[in-house]
Parts: C-alpha cells; sequence; structure tokens
C-alpha cells in the first residue's frame, strides 16, 4: 500500500533525513521517498503494508520536528 502525505515546515534534506528516518520506525513501513519543497508543501510517500493513522504520522513528524501534516 501506498500514501502520500503532504508536510510544511521541511527546508532541506536534514528535514527529509529527520521526517524519513521517524516515518521509517512506524510498524509496517517499507520505505519512505521525501521531496522537499523548501517554505512550501513538501511530499512523503511512504510503502506500508497497512493504512497509517493521522495520530501515528503526526506523532512522528513531531518527534522528527517542527513538521505539520496538512
Amino acid at each position: 500500500m501506498q500514501q502520500t502525505l503532504s508536510v510544511q515546515g521541511m527546508t532541506c534534506q536534514h528535514c527529509a533525513n529527520a521526517v524519513s528516518e521517524e516515518v521509517s520506525s512506524l510498524p509496517g513501513v517499507a520505505s519512505v521517498r521525501v521531496d522537499v519543497v523548501a517554505d512550501g508543501t513538501s511530499t512523503v510517500v511512504v510503502e506500508t503494508d497497512r493504512e497509517l493513522t493521522t495520530a501515528e504520522i503526526t506523532a512522528a513528524l513531531d518527534e522528527a520536528g517542527d513538521y505539520a501534516l496538512v
């Protein structure tokens, strides 16, 4: 299953790495791809064996830094 997330607050590769690391640690996640749009809405594509909940995603983004699901 693939989920595409819109995330605000990412500005660089460091941000992408932090988000990728935290989302990858969620149960069932096989891979994460981040396309950063500095000062805009970035895209995070997650390959997973189940649908991630909004609460899980929000918690992972909070752990990674000051990023918000939109």
